[in-house]
Order: structure tokens, then C-alpha cells, then sequence
């Protein structure tokens, strides 16, 4: 799995962190309106972050296990609201941090403020080319970039492909593309079809990766920046 790291610097605001919390399945870690006064870091579990779109479609953004920053706020503003939702996905455990006492932290440790801010710009510079893909490229785009972003996330290669080793309904992935599972059941079956993948219990195994790449204009990407996570 490819994730963005958290880097070296960044790692002291676990030693930060007010106390551990349990999460439990299908419940909302954070939900976007909501006050914002805590970040978590996951120390085991798996946490979809989405945003609810006008017509009351979920666009899934970003899905997130140990080790990954998860609650960006807004720091330094009298009162800020979460702008995206945690749902927790799979049971776990996170590290509280609470706002207040981040950018405490920020303000004494200059080259702690410095990696906080470039690892929140790489972020959003993700969720900026996701969003690129779903308007340029519509729902058949919105699909084949979630699926070149997975390779890199969770792709292992085998003799038929690259198998994703992360399960996913074709709700959740009508959920990343911002579309209707009725429209990722006819993209996916296409694309069986025409024996660019194939889905066994699941388990979805690419076997033209470079088609997907062509077919949205690929501007091949970092594994940093191109991936799920």
C-alpha cells in the first residue's frame, strides 16, 4: 500500500496526542458542519473521509488506515467546522489531538509548522486532481481514475495483473466517482467485456492498466499525489 507518509517531524504530534479513542463500525468519526476542535491520527482501523454533494450523493475522497492524519482543520481561526466526514469503516482505535494544543505546538516548532503545512498542501493538491478527473472526464473518467488510483494504493502484481487487495462494493466505488452504482455496474461490465478486468468474490484484477491511462489522458502522476489514500 502506498499512502503519504507522514513525515519524520510530523510524527511528534503522536507524542502530542490527548488520549486514544475507540471507533466502532458504521459510525462517524466526524461529520462535516460539525465543530472542529480535534484531529486523529489512526492506530488501527479504516476511515472513508467523504463530503456530501448538493443532490445528496456521497463523493468519497480519501480511505485511510494506520498511520494517516485524518480531521484537517482550519488552525489559528476562533471556531472552525469540519468541511468533510470520517465514517468509520472498520473498527478501530485514533490518537486525539486536540486543535488547541497542535498549534501550540505549531507556533514553538517552526520546522514542525513548516512539514504540517507542506504535508496539508500535498493533501490538498490530491482532492484538487481528483476533482479535475470527475469534471473533465465524467462518470467513465471518475471511474478509471479511481481505478489507476487504487493500483497504486493497493495494487499488487501477479502473472494476470494488478490485483487490488481491498475489497470494494460497487457502491463504494459509485461513492469515489460521485456517481450511481447503476452506472459503475454497466462501466465495470464493459470493461469485463472488454477484458481490461475482472472481478472474482470482489476482488477486482486489472489487465490494461495503460487503457485506463489513455482513455482519461493520464498525466501519470506521482505515486504521492495519484493514489486513494
Amino acid at each position: 500500500m502506498q499512502s503519504l507518509e507522514i513525515p519524520v517531524q510530523l510524527k511528534e504530534l503522536i507524542q502530542s496526542a490527548h488520549h486514544v479513542r475507540k471507533m466502532e463500525k458504521g459510525s462517524f468519526l466526524f461529520q462535516e458542519g460539525s465543530v472542529a476542535n480535534e484531529l486523529f491520527i489512526i492506530q488501527s482501523g479504516m476511515i472513508h473521509v467523504s463530503k456530501i454533494v448538493p443532490d445528496g450523493r456521497e463523493l468519497t475522497l480519501r480511505i485511510c488506515s494506520k498511520g494517516d492524519l485524518v480531521g484537517e482543520v482550519q488552525l489559528f481561526s476562533a471556531e472552525t467546522r469540519y468541511y468533510l466526514s470520517g465514517k468509520v469503516v472498520e473498527s478501530g482505535e485514533v490518537a486525539v489531538i486536540l486543535k488547541e494544543e497542535l498549534e501550540e505546538n505549531l507556533s514553538r516548532n517552526h520546522v514542525l509548522a513548516m512539514e504540517y503545512m507542506k504535508w496539508m498542501s500535498t493533501h490538498y493538491q490530491k482532492t484538487q486532481t481528483k476533482v479535475r478527473d470527475l469534471v473533465l472526464h465524467g462518470k467513465k473518467g471518475a471511474l478509471f481514475s479511481t481505478l489507476i488510483r487504487l493500483t497504486n494504493s493497493y495494487g499488487s502484481h501477479s502473472p494476470k495483473g494488478i490485483v487490488l487487495d481491498l475489497p470494494l462494493t460497487n457502491q463504494e466505488l459509485a461513492n469515489f466517482c460521485g456517481t450511481s452504482r447503476e452506472v459503475v455496474n454497466r462501466l465495470l461490465s464493459d470493461l469485463r467485456k472488454g477484458d481490461i478486468i475482472s472481478v472474482d468474490k470482489g476482488i477486482i484484477t486489472i489487465h490494461d492498466l495503460d487503457f485506463l491511462k489513455r482513455e482519461i489522458d493520464c498525466e501519470n502522476c506521482t505515486r504521492e499525489i495519484c493514489n486513494i489514500d
